[in-house]
């Protein structure tokens, strides 16, 4: 049995320092945060509270050494803003709100926010990157969806986890790259195009991006989080090639990561899909570790050879198969797997276990519970 805290086995991973056991941490769903919890899911993605507490329950289900706060910036008079909120057969609810937008939060996936007027994204000849603010107003979850960040209530939710958790378990705020910005301003297939005709004025904007989210990365290190990550899905080989990732990618996380270490905090990146070719470009950031190592068929990362090539520069958190391994194999097959991994890991100088990207939302509790057990001997 290990007799350092679940805070400090983190820590000592993040330091490459192997510690006495390794700890496990997983990032979760939205749809499977709420297929555990018994909560509303508006209030679950409105409300500072809920999100926190909810946070809190779910690391006792799973026993993970820490807690990943990814939303913040709930605005603490969301209620007023609501004309009704209707409870429909199936576990949804509608919101309907006072400027004429709805949302729709199913019991099991991310929200679907449709607005009462909709907004063509800009082209890259129209967009002046003088324009952009200075200060991030928002943050891009997936597919048009955004999430508002309070100007005055910025961080309340990572506040709230920080104070309940006390010093037992490790606590990682959250970021997203400014790479991820400039898609979703422009639309994804117009602003991967735009990296092709109009380079120059793809960095400008990458510029005030990263400005903002560089603030942000670094005031969340400030609260006494543990642990930043850099949010970067789309920085992997489906979508650019390692040439444009040096040029488009590397320069504005890197200087994201050195705001977040400077404050006093570890930066991991999480990069979805085939990253192989580009491992040592990730590290170049100065980032601590990278996530998720997606193993085939989601990605083409294979654990061993990734500890051989940068396992005594950064750490690693990964790399089980949250859809083909929890989610549709047998108990005995994931147990397999989840030794096998454990032993792959060991190897590496920091090792966090924990599924490649975020747990499916109908991935059974029990085979999540396994990590956790695994790990620990029982």
């Amino acid at each position: 049995m290990s007799s350092m805290i679940p805070k400090e086995l983190v820590r000592a991973a993040m330091d490459l320092e192997r510690p006495e056991r390794v700890p496990v941490m997983c990032q979760l769903s939205i749809g499977h945060m709420l297929l555990q919890l018994d909560v509303s899911p508006v209030e679950f993605w409105f409300d500072a509270g809920t999100y926190a507490h909810g946070l809190l329950e779910l690391r006792d289900i799973y026993d993970f050494d820490g807690i990943l706060v990814s939303l913040h910036g709930h605005d603490p008079g969301w209620r007023n803003e609501v004309i009704k909120i209707e409870q429909l057969e199936d576990g949804s609810e509608r919101v309907l709100w006072r400027d004429g937008d709805s949302t729709f939060s199913p019991p099991d996936e991310l929200p679907l926010h449709t607005p009462a007027s909709t907004t063509v994204p800009p082209s890259i000849e129209e967009l002046d990157p003088d324009s952009i603010a200075p200060s991030i107003s928002y943050i891009p979850v997936s597919q048009g969806l955004h999430f508002p960040i309070d100007p005055g209530h910025p961080y309340d939710a990572i506040e709230r986890v920080l104070e309940l958790a006390g010093e037992t378990w490790s606590i990682h705020g959250e970021v997203t790259s400014p790479f991820d910005y400039l898609l979703d301003i422009l639309g994804h297939e117009a602003a991967l195009m735009a990296l092709i005709t109009h380079g120059d004025k793809c960095l400008a904007v990458l510029e005030r991006f990263t400005d903002g989210v560089s603030t942000i990365a670094r005031e969340q290190a400030e609260l006494g989080v543990d642990a930043v990550k850099v949010s970067s899905p789309f920085a992997g080989m489906g979508f650019i090639s390692p040439e444009f990732y040096r040029a488009f990618v590397l320069p504005f996380e890197s200087r994201v990561v050195a705001a977040i270490r400077e404050a006093g905090a570890h930066a991991y990146l999480h990069t979805c899909g085939e990253i192989a070719d580009r491992l040592e470009l990730m590290i170049e950031s100065g980032a601590s570790g990278i996530e998720c190592l997606d193993p085939p068929p989601l990605g083409n990362v294979d654990l061993e050879e990734a500890i051989e090539r940068i396992g005594d520069r950064a750490f690693i958190k990964g790399n089980l198969d949250s859809v083909n391994l929890l989610l549709n194999s047998g108990i005995e097959d994931i147990q397999k797997e989840i030794g096998r991994t454990l032993q792959i890991g060991r190897k590496a100088r920091g090792f966090i276990l924990s599924t490649a990207c975020s747990v499916a939302p109908r991935v059974p509790r029990e085979n999540l519970q396994l990590l956790s057990r695994m790990v620990r001997g029982r």
